[in-house]
């Protein structure tokens, strides 16, 4: 689907890009957290939720894995009761796009949460690691920028009339 194609690859480039400018840019981590919900709001939960509705099956999904437990175990358990498992997935990406959302403590949970699912996705098979690296490695730094302003104090009048945008 086309749609989610563009959508995934916005939001991938989005949030890489606010990654970069985080260190210097406390804006840039608004972006992050916006394309990050957007990513598993719209481009996951949603996208999923579709192609549950449209009666996808996933049966391939797995199919390049390079471990067989994971090829064996998706065939086994997921493929026979995929509306269960694709409803657990919506569900959970929907608590990570709204969690990216709510800023503070929520925020950095949810990026916790989708660096594991990135991780996780690397043993469905080697392309894989051309989205899942780049996105793991931008939330992490997402996630160090989040960590930083949450213990960053003002120490001057400038700082202190800036500081809302900090934990915005």
């Amino acid at each position: 689907m086309l749609v989610a194609a563009i959508l995934w690859v916005g939001c991938a480039v989005a949030i890489v890009t606010a990654a970069v400018r985080s260190r210097h840019d406390v804006g840039a981590l608004r972006i992050g957290r916006r394309s990050v919900a957007v990513l598993y709001i719209g481009a996951g939960a949603a996208v999923n939720a579709f192609f549950l509705l449209r009666g996808d099956d996933y049966a391939k999904f797995a199919d390049g894995a390079y471990v067989r437990f994971v090829r064996d175990t998706w065939r086994d358990v997921v493929v026979p009761h995929h509306h269960l498992w694709i409803a657990l997935l919506i569900a959970f990406e929907l608590a990570v796009g709204a969690l990216a959302l709510l800023g503070g403590r929520r925020t950095q949970l949810g990026y916790v949460a989708a660096i594991a699912f990135h991780v996780a996705l690397l043993s469905f098979g080697w392309g894989f690691y051309l989205w899942s690296v780049p996105m793991a490695w931008a939330l992490s730094v997402l996630l160090r920028g989040e960590l930083r302003a949450a213990t960053t104090r003002p120490c001057s009048a400038f700082d202190q009339e800036t500081e809302h945008v900090v934990a915005a």
